[in-house]
């Protein structure tokens, strides 16, 4: 009965969303009679506006394939193939090192089936909901179930999405389901070793659909309400990054700490798979920034640029303030500096220099340390893996220094510090308040946390079965 109960649950949960989309302010205007246009070459070539003055109603658009690039759909497959590979296997090897050998298999399972799940939710409505217009807050229906989208060539002529003209729109929804799927992978590092895998599906699954596609709509979708702003995030610093970190630091105050947290040490179990797979994350992180021109160009060459000299700084950054605060470099200390640098110039990557880029790396390398060390003992929160300190605190800093960085020569955009504060905050109330509310929902229904029995003996038999001899 329990268990029916649960999939019964399971259910509702997803079928929510979908009412929820069904509010007649939010369905766009070209829902009820679907068209088409052909695509000039001079249609092609025009850059989107930065701001857009109004929502816009843009209807399907179908091209013939001598308007696709070869080049930009042959770097956004590689793209779209990296990224996936910085959760599987990389987000997996860098949190599985990081737990107790106890909890060493439930968290490399966890990031695979969220990765299964969302696939699953992306193709539903989750990418329909992101990235067609709709309202200035979420997007229409157009996209259920890929409807209307073309996946082979019929007459010579493909769908291509009015974010990314020069590639098929099959490669441009798979590169946003990669997004999509590490998002809720990196909140899984906040509440390692203490949350039941059936209620991580369910937060997974209900969290991607009404806090990460509606923040993915303003801020990416010309028409979203924080795009019209001129919120920039060039590669997912604010929907990605702070919308993760928040709702881990959200998980771990409402499931509260680990047992014996503070009393007894917890160290990683396996720091080789650790640094194995932040190496993966390194060079997949590529894909995510460079990924984000949408083309292989000059701005792609820059955002890869900017992204190694961030990184670069951010490990040496972390690395001397741990060496000088607690004596020692450590191996995890380097390389989780390198991914806060990762971090932090994901919004910038394509609107900044190679200067810029290290100065956000320096910043962002000192103020995760203290993050994941001082900031947590002084607000006494279980941060497992440090998902808030690393992908919270790194996605703020680069939000914000994004505002002071960003250069009008490389972007075409200016920037502003406001601007950017309105989109980090924004992001960090909507974030918490509504991934609370699904947190203590499905805590009052179906359990949040394994019992104390389980968290002892391990996650990977109690929940799984198998342990790691």
């Amino acid at each position: 009965m329990i268990k029916l109960f649960r999939w019964g649950f399971f259910a509702l949960a997803l079928s929510a969303p979908l009412a929820w989309a069904e509010i007649p302010t939010l369905m766009p205007a070209s829902d009820s009679a679907v068209t088409t246009a052909v695509v000039t070459p001079a249609t092609a070539a025009a850059p989107a506006p930065a701001v857009a003055a109004a929502p816009v109603a843009i209807e399907p658009i179908v091209v013939g394939t001598d308007k696709i690039n070869s080049g930009d759909t042959a770097w956004m497959l590689t793209s779209t193939a990296l990224v996936l590979m910085m959760t599987i296997p990389g987000l997996a090897l860098f949190y599985g090192g990081m737990v107790r050998k106890k909890n060493v298999l439930s968290t490399l399972m966890q990031g695979f089936a969220i990765t299964c799940v969302v696939t699953l939710l992306w193709w539903l409505i989750g990418y329909s909901w992101a990235f067609t217009p709709g309202s200035p807050y979420l997007g229409g229906n157009m996209r259920m179930l890929f409807n209307g989208m073309s996946f082979m060539h019929d007459g010579h002529k493909l769908t291509v999405s009015h974010l990314a003209l020069t590639i098929p729109e099959t490669v441009y929804a798979m590169f946003q389901l990669t997004f999509a799927i590490i998002t809720p992978a990196l909140i899984a590092g906040a509440f390692a070793d203490r949350m039941k895998f059936s209620a991580l599906l369910v937060f997974s699954s209900v969290w991607s659909l009404v806090v990460y596609a509606p923040i993915a709509h303003w801020v990416w979708e010309p028409s979203g309400w924080l795009a019209v702003q001129g919120v920039l995030d060039y590669a997912g610093g604010t929907v990605v990054h702070i919308n993760a970190g928040v709702a881990g630091l959200t998980s771990c105050f409402v499931l509260g700490k680990r047992l014996d947290y503070g009393k007894e040490a917890m160290p990683p179990h396996n720091l080789t798979l650790t640094f194995i797979g932040a190496s993966l994350l390194w060079v997949g992180w590529f894909g995510f920034n460079a990924g984000s021109a949408v083309a292989a160009d000059g701005r792609a060459g820059m955002a890869m640029l900017a992204t190694q000299m961030a990184s670069g700084a951010a490990a040496l950054a972390w690395m001397f303030a741990e060496w000088i605060v607690k004596g020692k470099p450590s191996v995890l200390g380097i390389a989780s500096g390198a991914v806060a640098g990762l971090v932090a110039i994901t919004p910038a990557s394509g609107f900044v220099g190679p200067t810029s880029a290290v100065l956000i790396g320096i910043v962002a390398g000192v103020v995760c340390f203290l993050a994941a060390t001082w900031f947590k003992g002084l607000l006494g929160y279980d941060d497992s893996l440090d998902a808030f300190g690393v992908h919270g605190i790194g996605g703020i800093v680069g939000a914000l220094l994004t505002g002071v960085f960003a250069s009008k020569e490389i972007s075409g955009s200016d920037g502003s510090f406001m601007t950017q504060l309105l989109g980090v905050g924004t992001t960090v109330i909507y974030g918490f308040v509504v991934s609370y509310i699904i947190l203590k929902v499905i805590d009052m229904t179906m359990g949040l946390r394994v019992t104390e029995e389980q968290e002892r003996e391990g996650l990977d038999i109690s929940l799984h079965g198998e342990r790691v001899d």
